[in-house]
C-alpha cells in the first residue's frame, strides 16, 4: 500500500506484487515432543528495533531476551543493499542470542490486597544513543526504561599467591609474583619479607585489566510506576525521542523519558458511576512521524484519532473510525468479537491497522467512512461462539503487523497459525501458516478473487481469506489451546518472528 501523508487518495499499482514464498529460518526454545511448557517460559511480547538488526522478547516469567542479528555483519551491509549491488545472497537472516536480564519481579499491592504478576505486557524499543541500546519494557503495572550497552569485561591479572599453591590450582602465572628482593621496602611502597623458605616474597594489590571480551550489561536507568489503577495494555513511545505513552483500560498518560515522578492524563474515560461504564481502550499508538498524533482504539470496536494541540485533556477526538453491524445481525456476541485488542500504524503513517476477534481491518486516516479493507480470519469460528464464550477464548487478544513497505498485513490464529494478506486493493494472496520448521504444512488454498463493496468511492475490499471449515486440509482439528497472540514483521525485508508458546520462529521470503 502506497501513499504519502498529505495525498487523499492512495496510488495503488497497477498489478499486485505476487505472492510470498514463506521459508522456515530459525527456532529458539524449540521443545521436544512431549515436553511440558512452563507458564514463565511462554512468550509474551515481541518487538523488532527500527534498523531490525535487535530482537527482544518478553515472558511470563518477566525477563527480557536480547536477538542480534548475524549476517548483515558478516557480509557488511543490508540484505536490500546487497541485492541492490548485485550481490548474490543465498543466506537468509539469521539472529542468535545475545543476553538476556530480568525487568520485572512478582509484586503485590497491600492496598489492594493485588497481586502483580510479572510477565511482560509490551517491549517497544527508543532511540539509540552513544552505541547503547534503550527500550521500555511494562507489566500491568510499572514500566521501565532500560540501557543495554556492550561493555568490556575486566579481571584481576595479579595477585599475591604462594608460587607453589598456585601451580596445584592451576590458576595463577608465575608473572603473578614478585621475584625475591632483599631490600625490605620497595619504591612503591610494598613490604617484602627476607624468608627463604620459597614462601611470598612480597605483597601485591591485585590489578584489573581489561580485556577485549565484550558482553551486553542491561541496567535499569528509570521507573515509572504508580500511575495507573487498571492494567496497563499498551505503551508507545514518540517520534519526538523525548515522549512515550501508556494506557490501561481507562486512562492514557503522558511521559516524558528523563521524568520518571510525574505523568500527565491525556485521556480519560472513567465515568462518574462507575455503573455508566460503556467501554474502555484496548490499545495506544503513536502517529510513527507526528509527535501530535495518536490513536486509541475502544472495546467497541471504535478507533479515535487525537490531536495534543487541541487541549491538555484529549476528551474529544478528532477522527473516528468505526464500522457499524447492521441491525439484523446484532447478537449476544457482536460487541465481544468487535474488541479491538490491537491496532497498528503502518510505517509512513497514512493507513492504520486493527484487529478484532473475526477480522483484520485497515484503515486510511484520511478517510473514516469505513475501513479501505477487510480480511476474514475467523470467520469459520462464527458458529462456535457459544462454546469460545465459555471455555474464554473469544477474549483472547491476537497482536496484529504491517511489512515496511506496506503492502502486507498478518496476524496470528489458533493451534499455532498466522496469517499473511496482501493489501494492495488488487491483491488476492491470503497465506496460511503454521509456526513450525515446515511452514507451508497447512496451506490453505487461496481464495477467489475478492468482492468489492460500492457503498465508497474509494477501492473498499473484503477478502474471505479465513472461510474454511473447523478442520485444516489435513483433517486435523483446529486446536484452541495453542494459540498464536504475538508476532512481529522486520522494518524493511520481508521476515516474520512469531510466538508458539516458549518457542520463538522466524521465517523469511
Amino acid at each position: 500500500m502506497t501513499g504519502g501523508d498529505g495525498d487523499g487518495t492512495a496510488a495503488a499499482p497497477a498489478t499486485p506484487p505476487p505472492p510470498l514464498e514463506w521459508k522456515f529460518s530459525q527456532v529458539f526454545g524449540e521443545r521436544t515432543a512431549g515436553e511440558e511448557v512452563q507458564e514463565v517460559d511462554i512468550i509474551s511480547a515481541i518487538e523488532f528495533d527500527k534498523s531490525g538488526d535487535h530482537l527482544a522478547t518478553g515472558d511470563r516469567g518477566g525477563r527480557v531476551v536480547f536477538f542480534e542479528r548475524t549476517d548483515t555483519k558478516e557480509h557488511g551491509g543490508s540484505r536490500k543493499d546487497l541485492e541492490k549491488s548485485d550481490y548474490q545472497s543465498n543466506r537468509h537472516p539469521e539472529f542468535r542470542y545475545k543476553t538476556e536480564f530480568q525487568s520485572h519481579e512478582p509484586e503485590f499491592d497491600y492496598l489492594k490486597s493485588l497481586e502483580i504478576e510479572e510477565k511482560i505486557n509490551k517491549i517497544r524499543w527508543c532511540q539509540t544513543a552513544n552505541g547503547a541500546l534503550f527500550l521500555l519494557s511494562t507489566n500491568d503495572k510499572t514500566i521501565k526504561f532500560w540501557k543495554v550497552q556492550e561493555k568490556k569485561a575486566k579481571k584481576v591479572a595479579e595477585m599475591n599467591v604462594d608460587p607453589l599453591k598456585a601451580v596445584g590450582n592451576g590458576s595463577i602465572t608465575s608473572s603473578s609474583v614478585s621475584s625475591i628482593n632483599k631490600s625490605s621496602h620497595t619504591t612503591n611502597g610494598e613490604y617484602r619479607d627476607f624468608s627463604s623458605s620459597g614462601a611470598i616474597q612480597s605483597l601485591r594489590l591485585p590489578v584489573v585489566v581489561t580485556c577485549d571480551e565484550t558482553s551486553l550489561v542491561a541496567r535499569c536507568r528509570r521507573v515509572y510506576a504508580q500511575a495507573h489503577d487498571y492494567h496497563i495494555n499498551s505503551i508507545s513511545n514518540n517520534s519526538d525521542g523525548e515522549t512515550f505513552i501508556s494506557a490501561d483500560d481507562l486512562r492514557i498518560n503522558l511521559w516524558n523519558l528523563e521524568i520518571s515522578n510525574q505523568s500527565f492524563n491525556i485521556v480519560d474515560v472513567k465515568p462518574t458511576n462507575m455503573e455508566d461504564l460503556t467501554e474502555v481502550i484496548t490499545s495506544a499508538e503513536f502517529h510513527p512521524t507526528h509527535c501530535n498524533t495518536l490513536a486509541y482504539s475502544s472495546s467497541k470496536g471504535s478507533i479515535r484519532l487525537i490531536d495534543l494541540r487541541q487541549s491538555a485533556l484529549c476528551d474529544r477526538h478528532s477522527k473516528l473510525f468505526e464500522e457499524h453491524e447492521s441491525p439484523g445481525s446484532r447478537s449476544f456476541f457482536t460487541e465481544i468479537i468487535a474488541s479491538i485488542s490491537d491496532i497498528k500504524f503502518g510505517r509512513d503513517g497514512r493507513y492504520l491497522l486493527s484487529r478484532d476477534y473475526m477480522t483484520l481491518k485497515l484503515w486510511d486516516i484520511n478517510m473514516d467512512a469505513g475501513p479501505v479493507s477487510t480480511f476474514q480470519v475467523h470467520e469459520y469460528l462464527r458458529p462456535k461462539l457459544c462454546d469460545l464464550y465459555e471455555n474464554d477464548s473469544i477474549f483472547d487478544k491476537f497482536e496484529c503487523c504491517l511489512s515496511g513497505d506496506g503492502q502486507r498485513v498478518a496476524t496470528g490464529s489458533y493451534s499455532n497459525l498466522f496469517r499473511v494478506f496482501g493489501s494492495v486493493p488488487t491483491s488476492t494472496e491470503a497465506t496460511t501458516l503454521e509456526a513450525s520448521k515446515n511452514p507451508m504444512r497447512r496451506q490453505v488454498q487461496t481464495p477467489a478473487r475478492p468482492t468489492r463493496s460500492l457503498s465508497s468511492s474509494l477501492t473498499r475490499v473484503v477478502r474471505r481469506g479465513g472461510e474454511s471449515t473447523s478442520n485444516d486440509t489435513n483433517g486435523n482439528l483446529f486446536d484452541f489451546t495453542t494459540k498464536l497472540l504475538h508476532l512481529a514483521w522486520h522494518p524493511t525485508e520481508n521476515s516474520i518472528a512469531c510466538a508458539a508458546a516458549n518457542s520463538l520462529y522466524m521465517y523469511y521470503a
